[in-house]
C-alpha cells in the first residue's frame, strides 16, 4: 500500500514563509510525477504545483506563480513545496499527489493516482 506522508504545515503570517514536504513510504514504489493540490473551506479542489518525473518540467497555477517554488528529491521519493509570501486565501487543505505510470502529469487531479490526507495550510494576516 502506497502512502504519502505530509509535512510542515501549520500556521504562517503573510509575507512569511513556510515548507511542506511528502513522501512516498513505499520502498518498492517509484513515483513519476508528483503534486500538491490544495482545497479551501466550501471550495473545489484546486492544482497548486506539479513536477515531472526528473524534475525537468514544472507547472504552477496561475494564483501561486511567483510564490511557490516546487522541487523533488527521487532518492528520498519526497516533493517539496516552497511557499514565499503568502496570501490570506491560500489557507487551505493541501494535499500531495503522485502518479504510478505518468512521468508528467501537469495539474489534472484524474492523473495521479495516489494522495496523502492533507495537511492543514492557515495563512494569517
Amino acid at each position: 500500500q502506497v502512502q504519502l506522508v505530509e509535512s510542515g504545515g501549520g500556521v504562517v503570517q503573510a509575507g512569511g514563509s513556510l515548507r511542506l514536504s511528502c513522501a512516498a513510504s513505499e520502498r518498492s514504489f517509484t513515483p513519476l510525477a508528483m503534486a500538491w493540490f490544495r482545497q479551501a473551506p466550501g471550495k473545489e479542489i484546486e492544482s497548486v504545483a506539479a513536477i515531472s518525473w526528473m524534475g525537468s518540467n514544472t507547472y504552477f497555477a496561475d494564483s501561486v506563480k511567483g510564490r511557490i517554488t516546487i522541487s523533488r528529491d527521487n532518492d528520498k521519493k519526497m516533493v517539496v513545496l516552497q511557499m514565499n509570501s503568502p496570501k490570506p486565501e491560500a489557507t487551505s487543505i493541501y494535499y500531495c499527489a503522485t502518479a504510478q505510470t505518468t512521468i508528467n502529469a501537469g495539474g489534472s487531479s484524474r492523473a495521479y493516482d495516489y494522495w496523502g490526507q492533507g495537511i492543514q495550510v492557515t495563512v494569517s494576516s
